[in-house]
C-alpha cells in the first residue's frame, strides 16, 4: 500500500477520532446526569481563567474584580461551544481530505459549508454525501444542547440564589454566622432554627447536585457582589455547629443533619474539581478557626446575650469537630469561585466600625 494512502487512511482515523471524542466532551458537559470531568472543557475554563486573572489581579478592589468576574461562566460557556465547533470542523476536514479526493483546502471548505448548513459546498459521492449530514446534524446538535442546557441552568441558578439573598435578612451582607444567631436571639425565636436547618439540609442537596452535573453554575456570581452561594454554605454551617457546640439551648438533630448534608455537598463539589481533603480528619485536627476567633465570635455572642456553655474548652473542641469536616473544601472553594471574604472565610480581622465586609479574594 502507498505511503500516501497509509497516510490518508490515519487522518481519517484520527478525525474520527476526534469528532467522537467532541461529542463525548459535550454529552458529559450538557446531558450525563451526574458530574464527570472532561479534559475539554477544563481546558477551555482553566486557560480562560488565566486571562481573567490578568484582567481583574488580586490588587484590584473585590468588587472591580467581582464585575469583571460576573463574564467569566457565560464567556466560558460560550467559547466552549466554539471551541467543540471547531473541533468538530477540524475532525470532518481531517476524514475529506483522508477520503484522497480533495486538498486540505477544499476538505476544510466541505467541512465548514456541512457543519454551518451553508450548503456552498457540495461532497463527491456517497461517503463524502453521508459524513456531510452527519457533521450537519452534529453541528446543529449541539447548538440545540447549548440552547436546551441554559434554562435548566438558570432554573437552578434561581432556585440556588433565592435562598442566599434570603439569608442576608438573617445573617447580613457578606453572610455571617455570629450575625445570624444574634439576630434569632433579639428576635426570641430560636425555636424556629429547627425549619432553618431543614431548608438549608434541602438546598445543600439540590447545590449539591447542580454544581456537579451543571459545573459551570459554580462559577455564576450571585446579583449582588457580596453574596455568594459558598459563602452562604459557609455561614449557615457554622451557625449551625456553634448551635450544636457553644449555645445553651436543647439539642437539634435537624442541626447535625444539615451539617452533615452541607459538608458533604462541599465534598463532592470539592471531588469534582479536584480538590484534595482529608476525608477522615479527626476531631482534634487544626482548621482555620483558631481558638482565639472561636473565642473573639463567643465574645461577641455574649455581650449580645445569647446563652452561652460554660465549659468554652469542650465548646471549641466540639465546634473544631464539626468544622474539621468542611474547612478545607469551603476556603479551597472559596477561592476557586473568587467568593467574597467573610466570618471565617478568609477575613482575618474586622474594620474600624466592628463590620466584616469583602476584601480583595485570592483567585488561586
Amino acid at each position: 500500500m502507498p505511503i500516501q494512502s497509509i497516510l490518508q487512511a490515519l487522518v481519517f482515523v484520527a478525525g474520527a477520532a476526534i469528532v467522537a471524542r467532541t461529542l463525548l466532551s459535550a454529552v458529559r458537559a450538557f446531558i450525563l446526569p451526574r458530574g464527570a470531568r472532561d479534559a475539554i472543557v477544563g481546558f477551555v475554563f482553566r486557560e480562560l481563567r488565566r486571562i481573567f486573572n490578568l484582567l481583574a489581579p488580586k490588587d484590584r478592589p473585590y468588587r472591580d474584580r467581582d464585575r469583571i468576574f460576573a463574564y467569566y461562566a457565560p464567556i466560558a460557556l460560550s467559547i466552549l461551544v466554539v471551541t467543540w465547533l471547531v473541533l468538530v470542523l477540524v475532525g470532518f476536514a481531517a476524514m475529506y481530505w483522508g477520503l484522497g479526493s480533495r486538498s486540505v483546502g477544499d476538505a476544510i471548505r466541505l467541512s465548514g459549508s456541512s457543519l454551518l448548513t451553508l450548503g456552498f459546498a457540495t461532497p463527491k459521492g456517497g461517503l463524502e454525501t453521508v459524513l456531510t449530514f452527519i457533521e450537519a446534524i452534529s453541528g446543529l446538535g449541539l447548538a440545540a444542547l447549548l440552547v436546551g442546557y441554559l434554562p435548566t441552568m438558570y432554573a437552578a441558578f434561581a432556585r440556588r440564589e433565592l435562598e442566599v439573598n434570603l439569608l442576608e435578612v438573617r445573617a447580613d451582607r457578606p453572610a455571617s454566622a455570629a450575625a445570624m444567631l444574634i439576630r434569632y436571639h433579639r428576635l426570641g425565636r430560636f425555636d424556629v432554627l429547627a425549619h432553618e436547618w431543614q431548608r438549608w439540609e434541602t438546598w445543600f442537596a439540590e447545590v449539591e447536585e447542580s454544581h456537579t452535573t451543571l459545573s459551570a453554575l459554580a462559577f455564576y456570581r450571585s446579583a449582588q457582589p457580596e453574596h455568594s452561594w459558598i459563602v452562604a454554605a459557609g455561614a449557615v454551617l457554622d451557625a449551625a455547629a456553634l448551635t450544636r457546640s457553644l449555645l445553651d439551648v436543647p439539642r437539634d438533630v435537624q442541626a447535625d443533619l444539615t451539617i452533615r448534608a452541607g459538608y458533604l455537598a462541599l465534598q463532592r463539589i470539592s471531588d469534582f474539581f479536584g480538590i484534595r481533603y482529608d476525608a477522615s480528619p479527626a476531631i482534634t485536627d487544626p482548621t482555620s478557626v483558631t481558638r482565639e476567633k472561636f473565642d473573639a465570635v463567643a465574645a461577641e455572642l455574649e455581650a449580645a446575650g445569647v446563652p452561652l456553655r460554660p465549659d468554652r474548652d469542650a465548646a471549641f473542641l466540639n465546634f473544631n469537630g464539626w468544622r474539621v469536616n468542611y474547612d478545607r473544601p469551603l476556603l479551597a472553594l472559596s477561592r476557586l469561585v473568587l467568593a467574597p471574604e467573610a466570618l471565617w472565610n478568609g477575613w482575618p480581622e474586622r474594620d474600624e466600625f466592628g463590620r466584616f465586609g469583602p476584601t480583595p479574594g485570592d483567585a488561586g
